[in-house]
């Protein structure tokens, strides 16, 4: 059986919507990336270095990384020539399968996020500020509600009054507290607050907002270190996650912004909004493999429900979904 039938094998054993998402949100990376590589190997009568040239400039112009694509064409390279593949148009499944391969080295878990059972977890998303960070965990804290959970929200970004009141709004929207004092008060005290409201309410989630300047890094470093100190003391082992928030569409510079927050903070997993207004998802590959981190969220689009758990074969799906269809209607 073909890769791309095994693909959409293990696609149609999910939920419609999610895949539907999933299509959509990655449409603008899709009509670049993936027609610029259906036009390249539909161009080529054999699988050469000029060939592997353009690639590269594809896959770069995608945002995937140039370390990152540096390696995946040497891995192209090794495997075409191990299975003897002439034709250009065999490459592209061997592309989505290298890319998945990037995409789960690693031995922690894809996506899943670290959650306490019965008892408090406590997550803490970073960030700069304009990136969609109270957006996401006010989306989030929607989507465990809608799993049953009970959940709290901290109001840590207090440098930023409009941070507050932003917060605010998505707690009265999906129905949860907010933990706030006025602006300019210390960050610390706040999480401190939250952490005795959540574990008096008996809450299962506690998702803290944080400050996103990054003009003083010292500073951040700082209040970032002082935010978690309290929280731990608080919880043993607690945070449980720390999602640094990144907007897909600022590209490379996402990317020195995650090694920036690395740095400053011992971050878990990534959230990456506005993925369906680029076409640079490739974004995605980069930070992975030059990160060594796992994207736990997508942003597919505006709605409650379209930032989404990080799914590798729905996220291949989602670039390839053209060329997928087309070889599994002609093999029915």
């Amino acid at each position: 059986m073909s890769f791309f039938k095994k693909l959409k094998e293990k696609i149609t054993m999910q939920t419609d919507s999610v895949t539907q998402k999933f299509k959509d949100g990655l449409s603008k990376t899709r009509n670049s990336f993936s027609e610029r590589v259906n036009d390249l190997v539909s161009r080529y009568r054999q699988v050469d270095e000029e060939f592997f040239e353009e690639l590269e400039e594809i896959l770069i112009s995608a945002d995937v990384g140039v370390a990152t694509v540096l390696d995946l064409i040497d891995d192209l390279k090794s495997e075409v020539k191990r299975r003897n593949i002439k034709d250009p148009q065999d490459v592209q499944a061997v592309i989505s399968e290298k890319l998945i391969d990037i995409y789960e080295s690693g031995e922690e878990q894809i996506g899943e996020l670290n959650m306490q059972q019965n008892d408090l977890t406590v997550i803490l998303f970073v960030g700069v500020n304009g990136v969609g960070k109270t957006t996401t965990i006010g989306k989030i804290a929607h989507k465990f509600k809608q799993e049953g959970k009970k959940v709290v929200m901290a109001a840590g970004d207090t440098f930023r009054a409009g941070a507050i009141e932003q917060l605010e709004v998505w707690g009265e929207r999906v129905g949860v507290d907010v933990i706030k004092q006025s602006a300019g008060s210390d960050p610390a005290a706040v999480m401190y607050d939250a952490v005795q409201s959540a574990k008096a309410r008996k809450a299962d989630v506690l998702l803290c907002d944080t400050a996103g300047r990054l003009q003083n890094k010292v500073n951040l470093m700082k209040e970032l270190e002082k935010v978690k100190r309290v929280i731990e003391r608080e919880i043993p082992g607690a945070p449980h996650e720390v999602l640094l928030v990144l907007d897909a569409t600022t590209g490379q510079n996402a990317l020195s912004q995650a090694k920036t927050f690395s740095e400053a903070t011992n971050v878990t997993g990534i959230v990456l909004t506005k993925l369906d207004g680029t076409a640079k998802g490739g974004i995605v590959l980069a930070i992975r493999n030059e990160l060594k981190l796992p994207v736990k969220f997508v942003g597919l689009g505006e709605k409650v429900d379209d930032l989404q758990p990080f799914d590798t074969e729905q996220y291949i799906y989602g670039l390839f979904a053209n060329a997928v269809e087309e070889e599994t209607e002609k093999e029915a």
